[in-house]
């Protein structure tokens, strides 16, 4: 039953996302407003699957720790559930995110129109400075700024290094890091179709403030987020 469930909602989240991705092309052209609303109404229909389907709920603990404006939310990254929830659980944040990603025209024209953050991780100098650039506009609007700062989804339990991107923009943009751990992973885990119930909880860790050094807030972020999302897995 696992693999049937997990392949009927594998099937109804390509079917649900193309045809929001086709049908809703338009709205790019209208308000950014308009396009968040319909972003929010994809997230929506997909959570909606989840729970029908394959029994996946979720949870939102210490949303009080995001600060009103812009800050960056660094968040652990275990599977595709926290990329598609990211407008839910923020409104209209700006992600960091591979610039492969947006390689396809249509999803090219939609990470504009919505005014993500793409990089090129073999760009070195004029990526960083392409995303600094993009990373100031949405901190000046105000804008929640979502980076990965593993680069990578990593399985609960796995350690893998945190790259210094996070306090690049941290120093650039002098806003608060807000760690977001979470344990998705074990529901939806990475390198597999296969989905199983549960509840996944997400959980915003109080900010790190502006103004510290690059080594203290990347190993306060680091040992903040793996503790936090190793008690969420259940990891001791």
């Amino acid at each position: 039953m696992i693999k049937l469930r997990s392949y009927l909602f594998n099937f109804m989240f390509l079917a649900w996302t193309g045809f929001m991705c086709t049908a809703g092309l338009w709205i790019i052209l209208l308000p950014h407003k308009a396009l968040v609303y319909m972003i929010h109404f994809w997230a929506k229909g997909l959570a909606w699957l989840e729970r029908n389907i394959v029994g996946i709920n979720y949870k939102v603990v210490g949303k009080r720790n995001i600060p009103h404006g812009a800050c960056i939310i660094a968040s652990k990254h275990q599977s595709a559930w926290e990329t598609c929830k990211l407008f839910l659980l923020l409104g209209d944040p700006a992600v960091v995110l591979k610039e492969e990603l947006t390689r396809l025209p249509i999803l090219k024209w939609y990470s504009d129109a919505s005014g993500m953050i793409p990089i090129d991780r073999g760009g070195r100098v004029r990526t960083l400075s392409r995303m600094m650039k993009a990373a100031r506009e949405a901190s000046a609007a105000g804008r929640k700024i979502v980076i990965f700062p593993q680069g990578t989804r990593v399985s609960p339990g796995d350690k893998k290094p945190y790259k210094t991107g996070v306090a690049a923009l941290y120093k650039e943009l002098n806003i608060p890091i807000v760690p977001m751990a979470l344990n998705s992973g074990l529901c939806w885990p990475k390198n597999t179709s296969l989905k199983k119930s549960g509840t996944i909880t997400v959980e915003f860790l109080p900010p790190i403030p502006p103004g510290l050094e690059r080594g203290e807030v990347m190993k306060r972020l680091q040992d903040q987020l793996e503790t936090a999302s190793d008690r969420l897995a259940g990891i001791s």
